[in-house]
C-alpha cells in the first residue's frame, strides 16, 4: 500500500502518533513549573552552606577546671582533730587517724580517680553548707578552699578554748567530692552482625539506650557525661545534643526518648516537657553559638539526649535512574552535580553507555540530551512547588544551579522540541539512507515523498 503525503501532513501524523502513544515530554504535567529566577529566596535557600559548617570544638562542651577546689554541700571531708575527733577521755591513748584509700580506678571511665589517700573521719557538708563537729556550733564551710576550711576549724576550737594555740593538730582533706547524677539517652546502632562470609555488618535499626551517670564536682558537664556513657558522639551520626532539665525520673520524657524512632522530632509536645537546652554540634565559625557556657553544666536530674542524625535523601525519576539518593553531610549538592551523581544522561547525545557491548558513541546523529529538570520541593506550610531548571542554562549561569535539599524529587524530561526531534531521528532517519533522501526532497517545493509499508504475504 502506498500513500503520497505532503510534508506538513507527514509531520502532523508523526506528532499525532507521539501524543496518542503518551509521549512523556508532550504530556509532562511538570513542564509548567516555576522557573528558578521566579522562585522566592526562602524556598531556594536552606540555611548556611554545608561547606561552612564545622564540628563544634569539644572544649565548648566542658567547663573550665578551677585552680582551687571550693567546698559545697554534699562534699565529704576527712577530718582529724587530736583529742576531739575522735572523742577520747584523758585516760585513753591518742588514736592515729584512719586512712581512706579511694578506689584506684574510676568505674565510669576505667581511669585513675585522681583522688589521693585522705586521713581522718568522714564528715559531710550538709545542705545548708555547714559541717557538724563535736563541741562547737555547726560551722559554715561552703565556698571555702581546703586551706580556708582548716583555718576556720582551727579558729572555732581555739575561740571556744577547747584546744590551745600552737598545740593543735588538725588535718582536713577531701574524702569524696560532691556528685551530680544525670541520665544519658543515646540513639545508637542496634548492634553488629557477622555475615556468613565473615564481613562485619552494622544493623540499621537504632534504639534509645539510657544510662545513669554520676559526675564529680567540676566534671558535671556535657563533655564528661558523653565520655562516661560510651564515648564522644560520631561525627557522622549526631547533629545536636538536647538537655532536658530536671527530667530524670520523669517517665513520660524517658519513655518517649528511649522509644523515639530515628528522624522523629524528640521535641514534639515540647510545651509539656521541662526546660530544654539544644546544642548544635555543627556550627559556622564566627557565628554566635545557640547556647551559653553555663548551659553545658549539668544538675541533678538532668537528662541528656543524643539524637541520631536522620539520613537526608532526595529522589530521582523520569529519565534519571529512579531511586532514593543520599545527600552528602559535609558539602552541598547542586542540581547539575545531582544529575551526574546518579549517572544521568548529560550532554552526551542522550546516550546511555553500555559497558557490556562496548558502545560509547550513539550511532547516526544520536538523540538530543534531555535538559528539562523539574525539582519538586516541599514548602514550610506542607505544600509543594515545582521548580523548573534548564540544564543548558545551568551550565552557563551559576544562579540556575540551585542546591538540592532533603526530600527533593528530581524529574528529568525532554522538552517538547527534544521529544519531537528524537521521534523523527529514531523513527524516520536512523540507518535508512533512502528515507533521509526522501526527507531532503520534502524540503523542496512541489515535491512529494513515497512511504512504503512492509509487504504482506498473501494468505495461504
Amino acid at each position: 500500500m502506498r500513500w503520497r503525503l505532503r510534508p506538513l501532513s507527514l509531520l502532523a501524523a508523526a506528532l499525532l502518533c507521539a501524543v496518542a502513544s503518551g509521549c512523556a515530554a508532550l504530556t509532562n504535567p511538570l513542564a509548567n513549573g516555576i522557573p528558578v529566577r521566579l522562585v522566592p529566596p526562602e524556598i531556594l535557600n536552606a540555611g548556611p552552606p554545608r561547606e561552612s559548617l564545622h564540628t563544634l570544638p569539644l572544649s565548648l562542651l566542658g567547663q573550665p577546671r578551677p585552680k582551687v577546689y571550693r567546698l559545697a554541700s554534699n562534699d565529704v571531708l576527712g577530718i582529724y582533730i587530736e583529742g576531739v575527733l575522735p572523742v577520747a577521755t584523758p585516760d585513753q591513748p591518742v588514736k592515729d587517724p584512719p586512712v581512706y584509700f579511694p578506689s584506684e580506678l574510676d568505674p565510669r571511665s576505667g581511669t585513675s580517680t585522681g583522688i589521693p589517700p585522705v586521713l581522718g573521719f568522714p564528715m559531710p557538708i550538709r545542705d545548708d553548707g555547714t559541717v557538724a563537729l563535736p563541741m562547737i556550733d555547726p560551722l559554715p564551710l561552703s565556698g571555702k578552699s581546703m586551706t580556708e576550711a582548716t583555718d576556720a576549724i582551727r579558729k572555732a576550737y581555739i575561740d571556744k578554748g577547747i584546744i590551745r594555740p600552737g598545740r593543735e593538730r588538725i588535718i582536713v582533706g577531701l574524702m569524696q567530692p560532691r556528685q551530680t547524677r544525670v541520665r544519658v539517652i543515646r540513639q545508637e546502632l542496634g548492634g553488629f552482625n557477622i555475615t556468613p562470609s565473615g564481613y562485619l555488618a552494622i544493623s540499621s535499626t537504632k534504639r534509645g539506650v539510657g544510662q545513669n551517670v554520676t559526675l564529680r564536682a567540676y566534671e558535671n558537664d556535657v563533655l564528661s557525661a558523653l565520655t562516661a556513657s560510651g564515648g564522644l558522639p560520631g561525627l557522622d551520626v549526631y547533629d545536636r545534643i538536647i538537655i532536658f532539665k530536671n527530667a530524670k525520673g520523669n517517665t513520660a520524657v524517658e519513655t518517649s526518648l528511649e522509644n523515639l524512632a530515628p528522624g522523629q522530632d524528640p521535641l514534639a509536645g515540647e510545651s509539656r516537657w521541662p526546660r530544654v537546652i539544644q546544642i548544635s554540634t555543627r556550627v559556622v565559625p564566627g557565628w554566635p553559638l545557640s547556647f551559653k557556657p553555663e548551659d553545658v553544666i549539668l544538675d541533678d536530674g538532668d537528662v541528656v539526649f543524643l539524637e541520631s542524625r536522620a539520613m537526608e535523601v532526595y529522589y530521582t525519576g523520569g529519565l534519571l535512574p529512579s531511586g532514593e539518593q543520599v545527600l552528602p553531610r559535609d558539602y552541598d549538592l547542586d542540581v547539575v552535580e545531582a544529575v551526574m551523581k546518579v549517572s544521568g544522561s548529560f550532554i552526551n547525545g542522550g546516550f546511555g553507555g553500555n559497558n557490556l557491548s562496548g558502545i560509547l558513541v550513539q550511532p547516526a546523529f544520536g538523540n538530543p540530551s534531555p535538559t528539562l529538570l523539574t525539582v519538586l520541593r516541599r514548602t514550610p506550610n506542607g505544600g509543594q512547588v515545582a521548580i523548573v531548571v534548564d540544564l543548558r542554562r545551568a551550565l552557563r549561569d551559576p544562579r540556575e544551579r540551585i542546591m538540592v535539599q532533603a526530600g527533593d524529587v528530581l524529574v528529568l524530561q525532554e522538552t517538547r522540541g527534544q521529544a519531537v526531534t528524537r521521534f523523527v531521528l529514531q523513527t524516520v532517519t536512523l540507518g535508512n539512507t533512502t528515507t533521509v533522501f526522501n526527507i531532503i526532497k520534502l524540503a523542496q517545493p512541489n515535491t512529494s515523498a513515497v512511504v512504503s509499508s512492509p509487504a504482506v504475504a498473501p494468505p495461504q
